[in-house]
């Protein structure tokens, strides 16, 4: 019978969620354990984390657990992000960066349902370095904002206008957004390094 090594998925499922970070009750449901089950789990994890070693820590914060960075460390955290070579974009920003740029005015939601995760911290990346805005709101309910690319975009990729972007092909709408990923990754790649 195979151990479940149910901290190891833990800290995986923690890292993906980012600064949203997880409920007790969404630990349990996606472990399909109890609660009492996933205090253990979270509260053994924990404990792990505060050893002296290690760089990052298991916190609660308003009923949720997110990895976070060890204050200790600020210092060194700040010399990172304002190293020139830090200001890159990751593969998640720029997909995200590809979807908005094909496919202008987006809501965040049709971002997420086109590259199947969260799109929050790309998306803020990208609001950061004014390489895409705010540009209106959806009708229907919600009212959700609708992001499209700026004029930095366009300088950032040396562009004159979106026209420029390379075509896709019309390959069928399944591959599609996969597609003006991948072009747009590969033709820019170049440009962010």
């Amino acid at each position: 019978m195979e151990v479940i090594n149910w901290k190891s998925i833990l800290e995986a499922m923690l890292f993906a969620a980012g600064d949203e970070g997880l409920s007790l009750k969404q630990v349990s449901a996606v472990l399909d354990i109890t609660d009492m089950q996933a205090v253990d789990i979270v509260e053994s994890l924990m404990a792990e984390y505060e050893d002296d070693s290690r760089g990052i820590h298991l916190i609660e914060m308003a009923g949720v657990y997110q990895l976070a960075t060890k204050k200790e460390h600020s210092d060194y955290l700040k010399r990172l992000v304002e190293t020139p070579g830090a200001h890159g974009l990751s593969q998640a920003a720029l997909e995200t960066l590809a979807i908005i740029a094909y496919k202008q005015p987006i809501t965040r939601a049709e971002i997420e349902e086109i590259r199947g995760v969260k799109t929050e911290r790309p998306l803020s990346t990208l609001v950061s370095k004014v390489l895409v805005k705010e540009v209106g709101r959806a009708e229907g309910s919600g009212r959700a904002y609708l992001y499209g690319t700026t004029k930095e975009f366009l300088d950032y990729f040396g562009l004159n206008s979106l026209e420029e972007l390379p075509p896709l092909s019309e390959n069928g709408e399944e591959s599609y957004e996969q597609e003006e990923a991948d072009l747009f990754f590969g033709k820019f790649r170049d440009t962010i390094e």
